[in-house]
């Protein structure tokens, strides 16, 4: 692809054309807004909405103005209970850069639906008017905050740079920075900036000095499938992909592309199926690359369990 931005692969993994445009009833003072005209800012009830079926509209329209971080969660779900606090929380000290979306997905099937929520707690953003697949399942703050860094930047490139403003508040004043070891302050700043390499490197030092980091650990996984993607030329990838059904380097290209733009089965199928195709000492490096990808949508997936169960199988 000509554009770095890892949007340009994560888009339209969910099709939401069904809710964008069904007649929306009168808003009270506390529903969802829409977005102001001058597309510049926002005025909402709060920075952490409750949002339905007949609502979700307004919020699509809204992500023109300031990018929407989705949450699908449930009463009965333990890990949402976990996530949760952790995305409002950083969603407000962010002070208007993003608005966070809770969706009940018991109470709103039709969203729930739209979104695939084979498994929640399921966090998806949209910038504008664009889904982007972030994460599956709880996941550390420090996780959240460099996925949130990673929001911000393909926003800014999508031209969504707005703020929100909570209806009779004063205009938000700049988020503090968060405190962070020196390092992933580092690896944070390079994500915003789009220097991946800089990030993997800040990562790495981490993992050295700590290697029980698991912080460090899962932010350097996704900043290397970043780092992969950042210049892919998508139609050549998919192209090598299918003239070489058996290259290593051809396989795993395409099966970034999957990853980052929400096709995790795809991702696990291709790479499973050459490594099926491999004779044994070729097979090493597929198996790596599966248990890179396996961290990064955890081990509590579903897709992850059958993956696991499919490679196992492989293997002995």
């Amino acid at each position: 692809m000509t554009d770095p931005a890892p949007g340009a692969v994560l888009r339209g993994a969910v099709d939401l054309s069904s809710l964008r445009n069904r007649p929306q009833p009168p808003v009270a003072g506390d529903g969802v807004p829409a977005p102001a005209s001058d597309g510049a800012s926002a005025s909402v009830p709060s920075l952490v909405i409750d949002v339905t079926d007949e609502t979700f509209a307004q919020v699509l329209e809204l992500s023109r103005v300031v990018p929407i971080v989705v949450d699908l969660w449930a009463e009965w779900c333990g890990p949402c209970k976990q996530l949760s606090p952790i995305l409002e929380k950083v969603v407000l000290e962010l002070g208007g850069r993003l608005v966070l979306a809770k969706v009940d997905v018991d109470a709103n099937p039709q969203l729930s639906q739209a979104f695939r929520a084979q498994s929640i707690p399921l966090v998806v953003a949209l910038v504008a008017g664009q889904p982007v697949p972030m994460f599956t399942g709880a996941v550390p703050e420090q996780q959240v905050r460099e996925v949130f860094a990673q929001l911000l930047q393909l926003a800014a490139q999508q031209g969504v740079t707005g703020t929100a403003a909570v209806s009779g508040d004063p205009a938000p004043d700049a988020p503090a920075e968060p405190e962070l070891p020196p390092l992933h302050a580092e690896a944070f700043d390079a994500i915003e900036a789009g220097d991946y390499a800089r990030a993997v490197n800040a990562y790495e030092q981490a993992l050295a000095e700590n290697p029980r980091d698991a912080d460090a650990r899962a932010g350097l996984g996704q900043v290397r499938l970043l780092a992969r993607v950042q210049d892919a030329d998508l139609q050549a990838v998919r192209d090598a992909a299918a003239a070489e059904p058996r290259a290593v380097d051809a396989q795993f290209a395409a099966a970034d592309l999957d990853m980052t733009g929400g096709h995790v089965e795809d991702a696990f199928d291709r790479l499973l199926d050459l490594f099926g195709a491999l004779d044994e000492p070729e097979r090493a490096p597929v198996r790596e690359r599966l248990l890179e990808l396996f961290a990064l949508v955890g081990d509590a997936d579903p897709r992850v369990i059958r993956a696991r169960g499919r490679l196992a199988s492989l293997l002995f």
